[in-house]
């Protein structure tokens, strides 16, 4: 650990809080910007072995649990064109497009 000045033995907090913040992550599925709130989401579900997380809004994670099994997701793994290509989800991303990052709705239950 580096030296602290005696003057402002806090120095490292101020500088820090002065440093620009980094935009936040895309969304993996849409690929928007993603709001306050960040879902790391599992593309290869963990019940299924997957050890990945990727940024996804809580929206896009539900059309996809929504849309896809376990095994279609294990299959699909980190392949998103993959997943894009389904109708549902394509016409769900371009949809939600021009949607604010914080934008949330509610969904329909899985049809299985």
């Amino acid at each position: 650990m580096g030296k602290q000045s005696r003057r402002d033995p806090y120095g490292d907090l101020h500088r820090a809080a002065e440093e620009p913040e980094a935009p936040p992550p895309p969304c993996w599925l849409c690929g928007r910007p993603t709001g306050k709130t960040i879902v790391w989401h599992h593309p290869v579900p963990k019940s299924r072995g997957g050890r990945d997380v990727v940024p996804m809004h809580s929206i896009c994670q539900q059309t996809l649990t929504t849309n896809f099994s376990n095994s279609e997701l294990q299959r699909a793994g980190m392949d998103v064109g993959a997943l894009l290509l389904h109708p549902n989800v394509r016409k769900f991303v371009d949809w939600v497009a021009n949607k604010d990052p914080d934008f949330t709705a509610t969904f329909a239950k899985k049809q299985r």
